[in-house]
């Protein structure tokens, strides 16, 4: 019967999806067991060569399927088949053994070729280098104008990153203290251990400057900064070809920094209003203390952070943030660190040695002790919290602590999503408080 016009493609369609059925059908009912024995075979025989013990085995199961003839009718023995195949595969190998040997040869060469190209391009880039090192000089120093982008202090051939040592110039311990207490009040200097500050003021340079004297001009390259002992200076900026006074630099002040922290011009002037002293502190100075510093300190406060059980579930980002945030307190043997109702402004982490907590529970008694912070553990965090005076006193127990610090805005913007966990860990203290 001729098939109606439109029924091809639902005849194909169900021909085709009838044939996969059968096509999986055959496969599990007649494939599949011959392979699983002949795997089982090769899995309990493991013989040096697989497929030649596959190819025998498959002949001796067709010998004993179809009563020893195997030949289809060509009256050629199972055995002499076998030595046919293997006479084939013999004759394969051999083929492969001389493809995979000129293979190689082809491949020696390309190596040769490819080896030599690369020693005479490195030679001649070496050349090119030898000649640009010898015709570069050093970078000139000139007003470049505003700078599109800030980046870090680049090392090269005529500015190589060797070891360094701090200069050193004579003070008193007068100006020491002077020059101490005015670098602290910046951020840059105020999370610097004390060796390294006192390294810093050490390194500063005296600088007498008479009135009317320009000391920055905007767009330079910043090479120092500066810390006023005497005088008064004018910050001037200039916007749309004319120059204001922003600000009045007086005693205590420090100017320059930030030119050097971020490797970019001066964003405005410095003039002196009248004649001034001034330290002055060195860019190579401040790039291998005050930076390197920050670096040193981010990455060794972030390990220890980690080890503390209350930082276990922070991410990187904020583990980071906080060991920025934290500055170093250190204290001797039975120096008082918090006194009991005193209201709190700090957070404290032990970094080294141990505290000794302590609490009067009856007016007029001495204190009793209540627990022990060793290294790892917090403190302080209740009058936070609570927005209570202390409610104990803590006292260096060893001869050297060392704590790590948050004061009240920094501890609620970073601890903020800890709260919860410092809250219940409070309990301890009502803990010991009873024991």
């Amino acid at each position: 019967k001729a098939a109606e016009p439109g029924s091809s493609s639902t005849s194909n369609s169900q021909f085709v999806n009838r044939s996969a059925q059968e096509h999986l059908l055959y496969i599990q009912e007649k494939v599949n067991p011959i392979l699983e024995a002949l795997v089982t075979a090769v899995l309990l025989e493991r013989p040096e060569d697989p497929s030649y013990f596959m190819l025998k085995w498959l002949c001796e199961q067709t010998k004993s399927l179809d009563g020893g003839d195997n030949s289809g009718g060509r009256g050629i023995s199972t055995a002499e088949e076998i030595g046919t195949i293997r006479k084939e595969i013999g004759r394969l190998k051999e083929r492969k053994a001389i493809l995979l040997g000129q293979q190689a040869i082809r491949d020696g060469k390309a190596d040769d070729v490819k080896s030599d190209t690369t020693k005479a391009d490195e030679e001649e880039d070496e050349e090119d280098d030898e000649d640009i090192s010898d015709a570069l000089p050093e970078p000139p120093k000139y007003n470049r104008g505003p700078r599109q982008s800030v980046s870090a202090e680049a090392y090269g051939q005529w500015n190589q990153k060797n070891d360094f040592v701090a200069p050193v110039y004579e003070k008193s311990d007068e100006q020491k203290a002077r020059i101490e207490k005015c670098l602290e009040r910046s951020f840059l200097f105020s999370g610097l251990e004390k060796e390294e500050l006192e390294t810093i003021v050490l390194a500063c340079k005296e600088k007498t400057v008479d009135a009317g004297v320009r000391i920055i001009d905007q767009g330079d390259d910043g090479e120092s900064m500066f810390v006023i002992e005497e005088g008064k200076l004018d910050c001037l900026k200039k916007t749309d070809d004319e120059e204001k006074v922003v600000k009045a630099c007086t005693v205590g002040d420090v100017f320059g920094e930030l030119a050097l922290l971020y490797n970019c011009p001066r964003a405005a002037s410095v003039e002196c209003k009248e004649r001034a002293m001034l330290w002055e502190l060195d860019r190579e100075t401040f790039n291998r203390i005050v930076k390197d510093a920050a670096m040193r300190k981010r990455d060794r406060y972030s390990e220890f952070l980690r080890k503390v059980p209350l930082f276990a579930n922070i991410d990187q980002y904020e583990m980071m943030t906080i060991a920025d945030a934290v500055k170093v307190e250190t204290h001797s043997q039975d120096e008082c660190i918090i006194k009991q109702g005193d209201m709190g402004e700090t957070f404290f982490i032990t970094l080294e040695g141990e505290c000794i907590a302590k609490k009067v529970l009856v007016d007029g008694q001495p204190p009793q002790q209540m627990m022990t912070h060793k290294v790892g553990d917090h403190f302080g965090e209740l009058a936070l919290l609570r927005n209570e005076p202390r409610a104990a006193s803590v006292y260096a127990g060893s001869p050297h602590v060392k704590l790590l610090c948050l004061d009240r805005k920094t501890f609620k913007r970073l601890l903020g999503p800890l709260e919860d966990i410092l809250r219940r860990e409070a309990q301890r203290y009502e803990v010991a408080a009873t024991s």
